[in-house]
């Protein structure tokens, strides 16, 4: 198979099955803002000796594992309240987990004592009252899209991966494949409500609205990009798209398209010398820059160049575009064509063998026409590193302004080629942005990076703790040396624009890794950083919800 047989094979289309929408389910039972812990079920604790501990105290990253006094399972605000209350009481270190994807060790180190785990805050419904789309923090992402689109018809634009809780992944900001043409998930987002402790350690739940007369409305702006663990215990969300009107759920929130084109494909690294390689990733990046602005056909086209090491045998290519927008296969033809123009035909392959995080994909290597929530769920169940919990992981991130030049492309190609480093699951990921990501401002929601046209993910997994320093140093390398002009980093700037708060680094606090002179907040929130500092302020004054990079009391540094 060549790659004109995947160009000639655009224009197939294929029929879907029809989707039954499923009827609307009640919303959770409302608190009075500033609700306390009532009277009522109380949480499920699971301590040490229980057989469920062991899976509660490790996340999907297995280097970090926490020895809590116990997990506190909750089922409602009230209960997260009184257990919020009960650890302040008690004096105990507090972390908080929805769906435990976090890379970092926020949820799970050595210093906390009780996990509050809100996975079973799960609820997707139509709130009447407030006339928005309540989400659960414990809810996971594929549960949302696929009880949002059944109900309603409806959609928010997250990520990928389908365990992922929506606590963590909103308030960080959320981005998926939709994003390029409909921003960023918390770009939709109305309200969030969250169990803070003030002052004299009182713990309260508090709704904070978008609405620009809600006193709380700052607390609301926090949780649109600060990221989770930093305020307090999120317990729900509300969806709005802004400038929806009307009591129509349907017409609250984007509609996702009625079919996608899918397109897989791998590139095997024995087709592959330097000068091509780098021709692939720079056309990649070219094809970015141009094709950054919300209101094109581009802008529903999303892709993702997934480049591991050698020993893999293959990087790929995953795209994916709206097929409802006119021109669409001529779009994904194009792009398909211009980015991989200075390969042989025998090095477009079909995505036989895993590939990033992805398993094989080997029918989308001629384009496939899906129904939306059939792409959602072919897509985001085929990740095996969402699967085995024995992996560990490094990642580090960064937002691209410009396209890499021969430099960075060449540092990449050294590194995905070394010999004395040979894991499979070693690899730069560069991801679409832009669209109608850019289209907000940098300080409309604490998601400061607001002009990228491109993201990049550097990463490692592995299975054993013999393998953290060949694998955390490899990682370090190859974003060291492709940010070297920058001391080390992605320093906001002309062509960078730092880091995202969701693909956390162990190493960014480290003065040793990070030898850029630029704190780590300041890469993850730019400018943003004080206000976020205010907030903090203002509703966690005793710091109560800390972990390695939380955000900090103004008097801190």
């Amino acid at each position: 198979m060549r790659r004109r047989s995947v160009l000639a094979g655009m224009a197939a289309a294929m029929a879907t099955t029809p989707l039954e929408a499923g009827s609307a389910a009640a919303a959770t039972p409302d608190l009075a803002d500033g609700a306390s812990a009532a009277a009522g079920p109380d949480a499920v604790t699971v301590l040490p000796d229980d057989p469920r501990y062991a899976d509660l105290v490790v996340g999907n990253n297995s280097r970090w594992v926490a020895r809590p006094d116990s997990v506190r399972l909750v089922r409602s605000t009230e209960q997260v309240v009184r257990a919020v209350q009960e650890a302040v009481n008690a004096k105990k270190r507090i972390s908080v987990r929805s769906g435990g994807h976090c890379y970092a060790d926020f949820v799970f180190n050595p210093d906390v004592r009780v996990v509050i785990d809100t996975s079973l805050l799960n609820t997707v419904a139509y709130d009447e009252k407030r006339g928005a789309f309540e989400v659960g923090a414990g809810a996971t992402l594929l549960h949302v899209y696929d009880s949002l689109f059944k109900g309603w018809g409806v959609t928010i634009p997250g990520g990928m991966c389908y365990s992922v809780g929506a606590g963590g992944h909103i308030s960080g900001g959320g981005y998926g494949m939709l994003s390029r043409r409909h921003g960023l998930t918390v770009d939709h987002l109305y309200a969030v409500e969250v169990v803070v402790v003030d002052a004299k350690g009182k713990a309260r739940s508090v709704v904070a609205t978008s609405r620009a007369d809600d006193p709380n409305r700052d607390l609301w702006w926090a949780h649109t990009g600060g990221g989770g663990g930093n305020f307090g215990v999120i317990t729900r969300y509300w969806f709005r798209s802004p400038g929806a009107t009307g009591s129509d759920p349907s017409a609250l929130l984007p509609r996702p398209p009625k079919e996608v084109l899918v397109s897989a494909v791998a590139l095997p690294w024995s087709e592959l010398d330097k000068d091509s390689y780098t021709s692939l990733v720079r056309k990649f990046g070219a094809w970015h820059e141009k094709n950054a602005a919300a209101d094109s056909p581009e802008a529903s086209l999303c892709s993702f160049l997934m480049m591991n090491h050698r020993a893999n045998g293959s990087i790929g290519l995953l795209t994916q575009i709206d097929a409802t927008v006119p021109g669409a296969e001529k779009v994904l033809h194009d792009f398909l064509a211009e980015v991989t123009s200075s390969l042989p035909d025998s090095a477009v392959r079909p995505m036989s063998e895993p590939v990033g995080e992805l398993g094989a994909l080997p029918d989308l290597f001629t384009p496939k026409r899906l129904s939306w929530l059939h792409s959602v769920k072919l897509l985001g169940t085929s990740n095996p590193t969402l699967t085995d919990p024995t992996l560990r992981g490094h990642h580090k991130s960064a937002y691209l302004r410009r396209n890499v030049t021969e430099a960075q492309a060449s540092s990449m190609y050294r590194h995905l080629t070394r010999t004395d480093h040979e894991n499979a699951a070693s690899m730069v990921v560069l991801l679409s942005y832009g669209g109608k990501i850019n289209a907000v401002g940098s300080g409309d929601t604490a998601a400061a990076q607001r002009d990228s046209v491109f993201k990049g993910l550097f990463q490692s997994f592995w299975s054993d703790a013999s393998g953290d320093a060949a694998n955390i140093g490899w990682t370090r390398d190859v974003y060291g040396e492709v940010f070297a002009a920058t001391g080390g980093y992605p320093v906001p700037g002309a062509a960078t624009d730092g880091c995202y708060i969701n693909y956390p680094d162990a190493d960014i606090a480290d003065t040793a890794v990070n030898t850029t002179g630029v704190p780590w907040h300041t890469l993850y929130y730019k400018d943003n950083y004080p206000r976020l500092q205010r907030i903090k302020a203002a509703y966690d004054a005793r710091n109560t919800f800390r972990h390695s990079q939380s955000i900090t009391l103004p008097d801190h540094t």
